[in-house]
């Protein structure tokens, strides 16, 4: 049975339509998935062991902490900037306290700038790769361990990168299903100095 014209019209917009919407629900994966292997965007790395080479150059890191609008928790790096060989493992933390009477989860997104250092800029561990949950009142101490890769010196535009700037923005999530409050004196994994 053969189609009417208004009816090859309709089933060719339907399947604009599906095709449409398959790129869009591709696009999200198929981008965080581009950044990851090319360092686009200031996407970081991650490493499962420290660097086999130690350059005797040396690299500034700078930290930088930043909030979404309405997440109530203090967040800072403990230190503002540091220097490293180039390979060297570096071991930074950023601070986060939760001033609220009530348990917080949150997690963070991160890049570094400039974008060119995404590709070389390595985290070993990172308090971003999971989220967090602070009790009310509950200061922390979070660690990050890193290194620049030293193929960073021989890349067309990371051998003029002298400073890197690694940027963490914390945004609250929802507690986890059947979340309970943790005892005073336990802590959620990371670094805990109570107040």
């Amino acid at each position: 049975m053969a189609l009417s014209a208004p009816q090859k019209t309709a089933a060719q917009l339907v399947g604009v339509v599906v095709v449409m919407g398959a790129l869009a629900w591709a696009s999200v994966p198929f981008y965080d998935w581009f950044c990851r292997v090319t360092g686009f965007g200031g996407v970081t790395g991650v490493a499962l062991t420290d660097s086999d080479t130690v350059l005797d150059e040396t690299i500034t890191i700078r930290f930088d902490a930043s909030k979404e609008r309405d997440m109530p928790w203090e967040f800072k790096p403990v230190v503002r900037e540091m220097e490293l060989k180039i390979g060297e493992t570096g071991l930074a933390f950023y601070e986060a306290y939760n001033p609220t009477n009530r348990p917080i989860a949150g997690a963070a997104s991160y890049n570094v700038t400039p974008y060119s250092a995404g590709a070389f800029f390595e985290k070993i561990q990172c308090f971003c790769f999971d989220e967090q949950i602070l009790q009310p009142g509950e200061r922390v101490e979070m660690p990050v361990t890193f290194f620049v890769d030293p193929e960073i010196v021989d890349d067309r535009d990371g051998k003029y990168v002298h400073t890197i700037t690694l940027s963490y923005t914390f945004y609250e999530v929802d507690l986890p299903e059947g979340y309970a409050a943790l005892e005073p004196g336990e802590n959620t994994g990371a670094v805990s100095n109570m107040n």
